[in-house]
């Protein structure tokens, strides 16, 4: 009964294994590498296969999808003789899972190891102050790089990414003095610069003010000069008017009467003002002659009466 008993399980754990070895689930984005007797017979994509137990193997499993490995720090020498340790991360993936079982024993040793002589190289091509700035540029090359050596193994590198660049403590030192130094002498170029703008507003500012000034002031004589302009011909026109209508009142019966008592009022008006405003007064030899003083006055206007010619006739309405 006990040897029995062992030879069920003898004969289910042979059954176990020879199931496990012919059945095969491949997981999707992934390849299984399968040998015959030795010699590679099949690459198996995701899915259910069938092999034949004890005659094929899976040697190698390879997962498709993108795979990031870290590069070690590393010592780096640039074109300037400075050390720096640099790291980064790689992004690769396999392409073609035959070639990556056979064409290199561990391509992530041996891309690792490629990744670090790669960016060695372009380390010592460029100068420390061109490090940091060109890690876009650096990180290019060395894909390109990588790409080259690792086409004939299947992989595809993606990406390489610089993490850090670390200079020595010294160098690091000088870089933020430099560095301090390079935003001191920008801030006070700018403060020169603000100084400089404040002052040519200023005088630009000053510069307009005096324009308008003095062109409010042109344009106050010019409306002073003609209001005064207009003020004149007014009382041009008035004074012209006025005396028109004296010389027709002249002319009309009793104005030469008016005229003659308008006159020897005006002069007696006139030596009473003298009399008031100065304490001197000089007389003409015929001041008690008036009535000789309205007739010259009368002659005078009788004249020009005469050369002005008969009076207007009066308009019918």
């Amino acid at each position: 009964m006990t040897g029995a008993l062992i030879t069920v399980l003898g004969l289910a754990v042979l059954v176990i294994i020879v199931i496990s070895r012919t059945a095969v689930v491949v997981p999707q984005q992934s390849a299984f590498v399968v040998e015959r007797l030795g010699r590679y017979r099949a690459t198996l994509d995701a899915g259910f296969h069938i092999l034949l137990p004890f005659i094929d193997a899976i040697r190698y499993r390879h997962s498709l999808k993108e795979h990031a490995g870290e590069i070690p720090e590393q010592i780096c020498i640039t074109r300037d003789n400075v050390q720096v340790h640099v790291d980064g991360v790689l992004y690769l993936k396999v392409l073609d899972p035959e070639r990556a079982s056979y064409g290199v024993a561990d391509y992530l040793f041996a891309i690792t190891q490629l990744a670090q002589t790669a960016l060695r190289s372009e380390i010592g091509k460029i100068d420390l102050d061109k490090t940091f700035e060109s890690r876009t540029q650096i990180n290019l090359e060395v894909v390109n790089e990588l790409d080259k050596a690792t086409e004939p193994w299947g992989i595809k590198v993606l990406r390489y990414e610089i993490k850090n660049i670390t200079p020595p403590a010294d160098v690091l030192a000088a870089m933020e003095k430099q560095m301090r130094a390079e935003r001191e002498k920008r801030a006070t170029v700018l403060t020169s610069e603000g100084q400089r703008d404040a002052a040519i507003n200023t005088a630009e500012g000053q510069k307009q003010q005096v324009i308008k000034a003095s062109e409010a002031k042109k344009q106050q004589q010019i409306n002073e000069a003609e209001g005064q302009a207009a003020a004149i011909l007014a009382v041009a026109q008035a004074t012209a008017e006025g005396i028109r209508k004296v010389a027709d009142t002249i002319r009309m019966p009793g104005g030469f009467e008016a005229v003659q008592l308008r006159v020897a009022e005006q002069y007696i008006g006139q030596f009473g003002a003298l009399a008031k405003a100065a304490n001197t007064l000089v007389l003409p030899a015929s001041v008690s002659d008036v009535g000789s003083m309205i007739a010259l006055a009368m002659n005078v206007i009788g004249r020009r009466a005469s050369a002005a010619g008969p009076p207007p006739a009066p308009q019918n309405a």
